[in-house]
């Protein structure tokens, strides 16, 4: 078995080298035994989005399920939001989302729920254990139901939004991902209307790849954007789990800006509450997020990880760089890009102004956006602790997450691992470009001098 699927907080890997049917098939006997609640078969959720592999691995996941006692409702192809609101919906102990998320199209993978909490860190590392060892035989198999809950989401995602009088061009980009129709349905609940880009669900995604944190891949959008004069741009990732918003001037404005955006409005509802952003958001967010009253927590990057820190602090809001929004305010407090585009919506409805506009009072700063550095999965938490070490003194370092190091005239930057895939990825933002270019050159090189050596090492 391909032990390096399993990351920290899913399974993911390129579908017809590293998952095997009999790998979904063991999945689901190993999850229909550590999901069931003591006494009871487990009843659970299962969904996929659009890629061609999906069908393949639902169809051994399920099988894998059924052998194990659990009884399945299938929710269909969907995007992973609509797994998460079923297993809420359906009150089920926990649930299963065949999805590559954002990765190429080639991969796939599975995120889980254990209850209405994430299933991650330590019980992924149970499952991969689980899944190696012989099965025990179930007193009796389980059963499979079909069941579309498309109407009761649109339902319970159009009834928690007030939208405002004003009224203007915007254009969405499903990235021929998963959650195009639904989004189709949603806007024309609310009686919205948009230009429609790639709303066809495609799991090649032949116009371009969903991955609303890299530019090169918002530039149709942005394009059309300019072309009918829109206020707004909103791109959905593969899986439906992250959002991109786009200005009507062309600019992207990236998670943390947007993060802030929702924050104030939260605020405005419920003064003194927490609000989450993970070590790759601009400190611009976290002085702003307590400059209108809330409690900033900076976080580990990853939904996982996120939706379980906010159920400690109880927070209302959290974001992440990389488009992950969960309200916790008038929502489930899971990610949904569909959710907060529609709460960005509001806010843009109501107030009659772009983000830009909006926004015009955050602090200038120079940023980077997230950059991402090929590194084998094998070597990268080892090029990250060297670079930890060797920035050590030259800043204030917080090693919640990898390292970011803060300088005393604010400027910092962020090194860590990606647990989705063989990258490192860094951020860097300074009060100037020529500071920005200099902490960047600095980090970079620390990164670079480190994977070489190790590298080296282990050839």
């Amino acid at each position: 078995m391909t032990d390096h699927v399993f990351r920290e907080y899913d399974i993911r890997g390129v579908a017809e080298r590293d998952l095997t049917s009999d790998l979904a098939l063991r999945l689901g006997r190993a999850l229909a035994e550590m999901l069931a609640p003591q006494g009871r078969a487990p009843r659970l959720v299962v969904a996929r989005d659009c890629r061609l592999s999906g069908e393949r691995l639902v169809g051994a996941l399920i099988e894998g399920l059924i052998q194990g006692g659990a009884h399945v409702t299938d929710v269909g192809v969907g995007p992973t939001p609509l797994m998460y609101f079923g297993v809420h919906h359906f009150d089920a102990d926990g649930g299963i989302m065949v999805t590559g998320s954002h990765n190429p199209a080639e991969d796939n993978g599975f995120k889980i729920m254990k209850g209405k909490a994430s299933f991650f860190g330590q019980d992924l590392l149970a499952l991969r254990q689980r899944v190696k060892a012989p099965f025990a035989t179930p007193n009796q198999p389980g059963s499979v139901v079909r069941a579309n809950v498309d109407d009761a989401y649109v339902e319970a995602v159009t009834s928690r939004v007030t939208l405002g009088p004003a009224r203007f061009p915007f254009v969405i980009d499903a990235g021929n991902g998963a959650s195009g129709p639904l989004a189709q349905r949603v806007l024309a609940k609310l009686g919205l209307v948009a230009t429609e880009m790639y709303c066809e669900m495609d799991g090649r995604f032949p116009n371009h790849h969903p991955d609303p944190t890299v530019p090169k891949n918002l530039e149709h959008l942005i394009a059309q954007v300019a072309k009918d004069g829109a206020l707004v741009g909103i791109a959905f990732d593969g899986d439906g789990d992250r959002v991109g918003v786009v200005d009507k001037t062309g600019e992207i404005i990236w998670g943390d800006r947007l993060l802030a955006l929702c924050a104030r409005t939260v605020l405005r509802a419920l003064p003194g509450s927490a609000v989450l952003g993970d070590v790759k958001c601009s400190q611009v967010l976290f002085d702003d997020v307590a400059r209108h009253g809330g409690r900033p927590i900076m976080f580990k990057t990853g939904h996982s990880l996120i939706k379980t820190k906010m159920k400690e602090e109880h927070a209302v809001l959290a974001g992440e760089m990389s488009g992950h929004f969960f309200f916790a305010d008038r929502f489930f407090g899971y990610d949904d890009a569909i959710y907060a585009a529609l709460r960005v919506l509001e806010i843009l409805t109501q107030e009659g102004k772009s983000v830009g506009e909006l926004l015009s009072d955050l602090p200038v700063t120079f940023s980077t956006p997230e950059l991402r550095v090929d590194c084998p999965d094998e070597l990268k938490f080892q090029v990250v602790q060297a670079a930890t070490l060797a920035l050590e003194g030259t800043g204030s370092s917080n090693k919640i997450d990898g390292v970011r190091v803060t300088w005393p005239d604010g400027a910092w930057g962020l090194v860590r691992c990606s647990n989705t895939g063989p990258i490192i990825v860094m951020r860097f933002e300074a009060p100037s470009e020529a500071r920005l270019a200099e902490v960047r050159a600095l980090v970079e090189a620390v990164v670079t001098r480190a994977k070489a050596q190790l590298q080296a090492q282990s050839s």
